[in-house]
């Protein structure tokens, strides 16, 4: 029986053989000891043999055209080797075994290899792969080997997507698509230019990206080329079609010439300047240069006119030298645009005597004048000595002068510097000590002209407008909530020292400075150019240590949150990350010209440090977003060291140098980030449909009792966000007033049309109204800016006797040409009114913040189980952009594929995006719908769905 059994190849021929043999050497054994008459006291026992260990396991093998493979297997110690394939014991015959002795341990060391055919993995029906598996014995057990899977390889021929030629624009993004044909393994792509393999390390304008593409960031005139996409394993190598790219110039003017002469000499003519379409020319196909290459204009030229003698004048009487003049003028005509002059001699002479006298010549103009005489000489140069010493004594005049009031200067007191603080910033001089001075300055030391600033009050708009406004609007001046913050120091320091805001001591900033920054000059001296001091304020910061596994803060009560992924921070270091939401009246915000703030300006950090994949922050922002056309620009900014703002990207224009990614939802926004620093969200109206913010409508009133006649409701304007709402009702809780009822929302035009507030319906016997307008207005660009403190009006009562205690009105809030809200109250003013919140109670203890994998809904497992399914790009497209596309997270898929786990940073996203309801039947939804059988069946074994 023994035999047939190895006969059919079982494999278990030889380990029944064993057990056989060693039952007989026992019995014979256990029968010779029972014979003895004395057993000894103790037995030789041999070392226990270990377990047999792997020293080479079955890999992977595909099977090219119809070529077998090998696979082979090493073991030591070990007394038999098998293969078992798709659960079935392989022929003994067909293992071929070699023994050897391994020299150091002295064990005995097996090798098996096996053949496996086509027709063996071909002849094998179901989903599973065929696989083989080493399985060892020793007399200590047995070890099994990890399963060897042997597939057979291909290559289809036909392309799922070949590149397709473009022409295209210098500096344009270009994006040439390849999808290599289906084959095992997968192919691996490499893209040709003109037949050279193209390498993205060697050229850093070339990105290919997981899905194979190829993207030119900015085409270059180098890069018109033919460009081919080729796809290859270990069966065959394909080549696609051929694909032209073209990058053309389109033609640019140079500048005008200068305007040409005028071609008429006199009279009429024309003027010509010229142009080319060089600049650049057109190249490759380019457009050429729209419009004329020249143009000309008329001009007259002036006619020249030479000019004329007058006739001789007459003859002057007979002089001492015997000789009479006369003259003539060069004016019949005078030479005008450039005419000749008049040749000949003006003046002309001769003898008056008839040859009387001796002279009789012609005296030239040239010698009509006489010299002076000695007399005369000798007064003009006195005259002129004279002029000169008295020039010199008039200098050193005026020079004692200045001399004297320099030095009369110079002995001067400093000034009081609260003069430019309190006298409306006037300027003031800064003077050096007299040397009678008993407190004089150090050298060394900055001068220290400190003061305490006076109140600077002044209306939200001119008296001007206040007059022309008529009498029935006044100016927003008498709440003390529009004041100032109050006693600010400042302190100026000379150029060469900080320049900073000293705060008082009970303002709050116990808890330390978590970051300054500060720059270096030109000069090589540090300068704090922007004192950017991040302090924890209560309810408004959060921080956490976190590592490899990554976590989320969040700041309760703000909508602000910052998700830190798993593997951002590399393994082994710990950052102190925090997240602050910076007060607007500590900060520089980043609207300018027409745009609006629509965000909190949050700082997260540490900034500088080394990212393996981005974060994701949330920040709320009350723009109005859900018209069918888009009326807004969106940018998001962020803040430079020296405090200057500066753009990150605008919401539809991102490009592959936009170094963030932002996700934008009716009340928020999820900015992908790999650099941590101070963002805000800014708009402007993208016309022709003005842009509306969502804004939120607060009413006050005082919580304790009223003991007096006066009463005051105070209306704050704020935006529709959760940080605004809750920085009111602290600012209140402070002046002890309460919130009278929810506050009621408000859609807020670009229209220019002011926010008009008006009381009604007052009980005139008991009650008056302090207001002498009809109503008050805010302004629109206090509103629209978002730049000034939380806006309100204040609505002072006074009720006739202490008596009455009731009051019932109504308020009405509206934009002029808009929306409006009311609000009616009724209440009791001897009572002491409740406490009224809309935010979530419990949730301003302790900031919240959660560290390691309970800071994420998706468990890692499966996160690791979708990428490894979504990453590599699928025949039929279901992979990670049918899954952002799901998600509602495709607006620029480039961002995605230029990371090496596409569907973790979207995982990523999903998680910060659901935050509040993070349950797994959303995603598993998307995933169901791509087909993606095998990932759910995943998520219902491991996650919560």
């Amino acid at each position: 029986m023994l035999s047939v059994r190895m006969q059919r190849g079982e494999g278990i021929g030889p380990l029944v053989l064993l057990l056989l043999v060693g039952g007989l050497v026992s019995g014979t054994e256990s029968s010779d000891y029972s014979e003895a008459e004395v057993l000894p006291d103790s037995f030789p026992s041999a070392p226990a043999e270990p377990l047999p260990e792997f020293l080479l396991e079955p890999e992977d093998a595909f099977i090219v055209k119809n070529r077998p493979v090998q696979l082979r297997c090493r073991a030591s110690p070990a007394t038999q080797i098998y293969f078992k394939c798709n659960g079935e014991w392989v022929n003994q015959n067909d293992h071929v075994t070699r023994e050897s002795l391994d020299q150091v341990t002295g064990l005995v060391v097996r090798e098996v290899d096996i053949s496996v055919s086509r027709t063996q993995v071909e002849e094998l029906f179901g989903l599973e792969d065929y696989w083989c598996q080493c399985v060892a014995w020793s007399s200590a057990g047995t070890t099994k080997s990890n399963r060897a899977y042997v597939r057979i390889a291909y290559l289809r021929k036909n392309f799922e997507q070949e590149p397709l030629g473009r022409e295209v624009r210098l500096e344009q993004e270009v994006l040439l698509q390849c999808r290599p044909p289906e084959g095992m393994p997968a192919a691996e792509v490499d893209w040709l230019k003109n037949e050279d393999v193209i390498d993205p390390s060697q050229d850093s304008n070339f990105l290919i990206t997981i899905d194979h593409d190829l993207i030119v960031k900015q085409a270059r005139l180098s890069d018109t080329a033919n460009y081919t996409c080729v796809a290859r394993n270990v069966v065959a190598r394909r080549r696609s079609s051929t694909a032209t790219l073209i990058v053309y110039v389109s033609g640019g003017w140079s500048s005008w010439t200068e305007w040409s002469e005028c071609n008429a000499r006199c009279g009429r003519g024309w003027q010509r300047r010229t142009r080319s379409c060089t600049n650049p020319a057109p190249l490759n196909g380019g457009a050429f240069c729209e419009g004329p290459p020249f143009q000309r204009v008329t001009c007259t030229t002036l006619c020249p006119v030479d000019g004329g003698w007058t006739d001789w004048a007459k003859w002057s009487a007979c002089g001492t030298e015997c000789t009479h003049w006369r003259s003539r003028e060069c004016q019949a005509p005078p030479p005008r645009n450039g005419g000749k002059h008049c040749s000949g001699s003006m003046m002309e002479s001769k003898n008056c005597t008839e040859g009387l006298c001796a002279r009789n010549k012609k005296i030239s103009i040239e010698h009509a004048s006489h010299p002076l005489a000695p007399g005369m000489s000798v007064a003009v140069y006195a005259g002129l000595v004279g002029a000169l010493l008295l020039c010199v004594v008039l200098v050193l005049c005026v020079g004692v002068l200045a001399y004297r009031r320099r030095c009369r200067h110079l002995h001067g007191d400093i000034t009081d510097s609260s003069s430019a603080l309190t006298a409306a910033f006037h300027p003031g001089n800064y003077k050096p000590p007299r040397q009678d001075n008993p407190h004089p300055l150090h050298p060394s030391a900055p001068p220290d002209l400190t003061a305490t600033a006076g109140t600077f009050r002044g209306p939200l708009f001119s008296l001007q407008q206040a007059v022309n406004d008529g009498p029935h609007k006044i100016p927003m001046t008498t709440s003390p909530l529009l004041d100032p913050l109050p006693s600010l120091k400042i302190k100026v320091y000379n150029a060469s020292t900080l320049s900073s805001l000293e705060l008082p001591a009970d303002m709050g900033l116990c808890d330390g400075e978590i970051l300054s920054l500060k720059s270096v000059s030109t000069m090589g001296r540090e300068r704090d150019y922007h004192s950017h001091t991040l302090s924890r304020e209560p309810g408004l910061s959060t921080s956490a240590t976190m590592g490899h596994l990554g976590g989320r803060l969040t700041i309760p009560n703000t909508g602000v949150s910052l998700l830190v992924p798993p593997g951002t921070i590399p393994q082994g270091k710990f950052y102190e990350m925090y997240l602050i939401i910076n007060k607007w009246d500590k900060t520089t915000l980043p609207s300018e010209g027409s745009q609006t703030v629509l965000s909190p300006v949050v700082s997260c950090g540490p900034s500088g440090m080394l990212l393996n994949r981005p974060v994701v922050l949330t920040l709320p922002h009350c723009a109005q977003l859900d018209t069918p056309t888009p009326d807004w620009t969106l940018t998001l900014k962020t803040q430079t060291h020296q405090g200057a703002w500066e753009e990150v990207l605008t919401v539809g224009e991102e490009t592959l140098s936009s170094p963030c990614y932002l996700q934008l939802e009716e009340e928020c926004c999820h900015v992908l980030m790999e650099q941590l620093g101070t963002y805000g969200l800014v708009g402007q109206s993208c016309p022709p449909q003005p842009a509306c913010k969502r804004l939120q409508l607060a009413l006050f009133a005082p919580r304790a009792p009223c003991l007096s006649l006066d009463y005051s409701l105070r209306i704050y304007c704020i935006h529709e966000t959760p940080h605004a709402l809750k920085e009111v009702l602290d600012l209140e809780r402070s002046l002890g007033g309460v919130l009278l009822e929810d506050p009621k929302p408000l859609i807020f035009k670009d229209s220019y049309h002011n926010l008009r507030l008006s009381i009604h319906d007052i009980p005139h016997t008991h009650w008056r109204s302090k207001l002498l307008a009809k109503y008050q207005e805010i302004p629109f660009y206090h509103i629209w800016s978002g730049s000034q403190r939380p806006l309100h009006c204040t609505f002072s009562l006074e009720r006739g006797s202490l008596a009455v205690s009731q009051i019932a009105c109504k308020i009405c809030v509206r934009q002029v040409e808009g929306e409006g809200q009311i609000f009616q109250l009724h209440t009791d003013i001897q009572e002491t009114l409740p406490p009224h919140s809309p935010l979530p109670s419990g949730g301003t203890c302790l900031p919240s913040s959660q560290v390691g994998p309970f800071a994420f809904r998706l468990p890692d497992s499966i996160r690791q189980k979708i990428c490894a399914s979504l990453d590599a790009p699928s025949a039929r497209g279901c992979d990670w952009r049918l899954l952002a596309r799901s998600l509602g997270f495709d607006r620029y898929l480039n961002y995605f594929a230029t990371k090496p786990s596409p569907t973790g940073v979207l995982l990523d996203l999903w998680e910060a995006c659901h935050q509040a309801d993070a349950d797994l039947v959303s995603l598993a939804t998307a995933l169901e719908e791509m087909g993606k059988s095998e990932v759910l069946v995943v998520m219902t074994t491991d996650g919560d769905c």
